[in-house]
Formats: structure tokens, C-alpha cells, sequence
């Protein structure tokens, strides 16, 4: 299957904040080479957090009435997922988010927090006519601000079976990337490297700031995190804006 175009921004922003996947065939180990050796030059890498923190709150009701709280994902991979009817990345994902629910069925839960504008009403027409069968909540200011701030959509939290974030992608991510996270969250056999990292700002942008004191809007002025993540948030801010401006309005369904 071939992306389409408009995601291509994002697929890039999403290899640089998340897991780097290194094509078999870019690296070719001498025949010398013992068997582990050469597995390992070929794996992708999974990038968790060290020391995650747990996640925020979340005690609400979804778009259909039903409570949604923090106590039903215990022994539970959760996804966070940031994003809006408008937004093409968001909509082209959502089948492959169906899937992974489908996959994993009790072992993984998917929230999506709806940033639509307009209320839940449409939100609803759009989740009937996806068949999307996970919880759906209207974002709030303090959901979003309990997240650290989402600079830009889709934006996904992934959390581990003990309640912890353990990392975040904005942008489009590869569902076999996020297939290979979820397992390795759930003690399954992957074929990947798991490193972990320390969080300067790469999960939670609202926390560095208020530890450096920088005071302006989602993006400005921060110095969280590192050069490349710094780049691909304000490229991906860039689009989310682009896409909700009125020139590059997308239709609703």
C-alpha cells in the first residue's frame, strides 16, 4: 500500500521523535560476522523512556456517555491518541488503530481524544461511519494541558501495562513500529532493540517548560528536547495549522 502524499511530512517527523527502522538491506555485515552480530546490525530500535512518569488523570465520559477512567487499563498497553475529524494523517490512520485493536483485543486499549472544534456531535457521525469501536473523548484544556501540550495531530501517548508513559509520536507512525512497541510492552517475543532514554522535553513539552520558566505559546521559545525534536514539532505545528487554515480546508465527511 502506498501513503498518500499529504502524510509524507509527518512520516518523516514521526522517524525522528520515534523508532528508527533500518531496511535489511542497508547494512551488509561481513560474512565473518558471528549470527548475532549481524541480526542486531539489521534490527529496528524501540526507544522507551527511563523512569517513566505515570499517566495523567483521566475521569471523563466518552462521546456516547460512557465512563472512561484510568482504572479500566490496569495489566493494559494504552494508546492516547490525539487527533481530529479534519485531519487527513488522523483519518488514514484509524483503520490500521482498528486493527491493532483487533489484533491485541483485551491486552491493548485505545483512547482517542477528539480535538474538533465543533463539539460531539460530528464527532459521532464521523465514529459511526468508521466503525470505530474504542473510547472517544472531547479533548478539554485540561486534558490536553495533562499531556504536557500536543503541538500537533495525531499525536499518540503509548503507555505501559503498569500505567506509565513510556513514549509519544506526532505525526503518522508505521503500524508494524507501533505492532512491535505493543509487543515488547506486553513481555512477547519482537524483533527489535529496546533503548531507553532520558525525557528532556520529548514526552512532555509543558513540563520542561515549567522547569525552565519559558513562557510563550506551544512552541516558541522552548529549548526542550533535542535539535531534531525541536525540528520536526514545529514542522508538524506548521501542517496542523496549514490544514485547518481556510486555503487548505479539508471537506468534513
Amino acid at each position: 500500500m502506498i501513503r498518500p502524499t499529504i502524510p509524507v511530512l509527518t512520516l518523516s517527523a514521526a522517524a525522528t521523535l520515534g523508532l528508527f527502522c533500518a531496511p535489511r538491506a542497508a547494512v551488509r555485515p561481513s560474512a565473518a560476522a558471528p549470527a548475532a552480530q549481524r541480526l542486531d546490525a539489521n534490527q529496528p530500535v524501540i526507544r522507551f523512556v527511563k523512569d517513566p512518569e505515570p499517566a495523567p488523570p483521566l475521569d471523563t465520559k466518552d462521546i456516547f456517555g460512557h465512563p472512561v477512567t484510568k482504572d479500566n487499563w490496569a495489566g493494559k498497553v494504552v494508546m492516547v491518541n490525539f487527533w481530529a475529524t479534519w485531519c487527513p494523517p488522523c483519518r488514514y490512520e484509524i483503520p490500521e488503530l482498528l486493527q491493532l485493536k483487533q489484533e491485541y483485543g483485551d491486552k491493548l486499549e485505545i483512547v482517542g481524544i477528539s480535538e474538533d472544534d465543533d463539539g460531539p456531535d460530528g464527532v459521532i457521525k464521523f465514529v459511526l461511519a468508521k466503525n470505530m469501536d474504542y473510547p472517544i473523548v472531547m479533548a478539554t484544556r485540561e486534558i490536553v494541558r495533562s499531556y504536557g501540550g500536543v503541538p500537533a495531530l495525531p499525536t499518540t501517548f503509548l503507555i505501559n501495562t503498569e500505567g506509565r508513559v513510556v513514549t509519544k509520536h506526532s505525526g503518522l507512525y508505521p503500524k508494524d513500529a507501533y505492532d512491535q512497541e505493543i509487543r515488547a510492552l506486553l513481555g512477547m517475543p519482537i524483533y527489535a532493540r529496546v533503548e531507553t532514554f532520558v525525557d528532556s522535553g520529548q514526552l512532555f513539552f509543558e513540563k520542561c517548560r515549567e522547569r525552565h520558566r519559558i513562557a510563550g505559546s506551544e512552541l516558541q521559545g522552548t529549548d526542550c528536547g533535542s535539535e531534531e525534536d525541536r525540528a520536526a514539532a514545529t514542522e508538524l505545528r506548521e501542517l496542523h495549522l496549514r490544514v485547518r487554515s481556510d486555503a487548505f480546508a479539508v471537506p468534513r465527511e
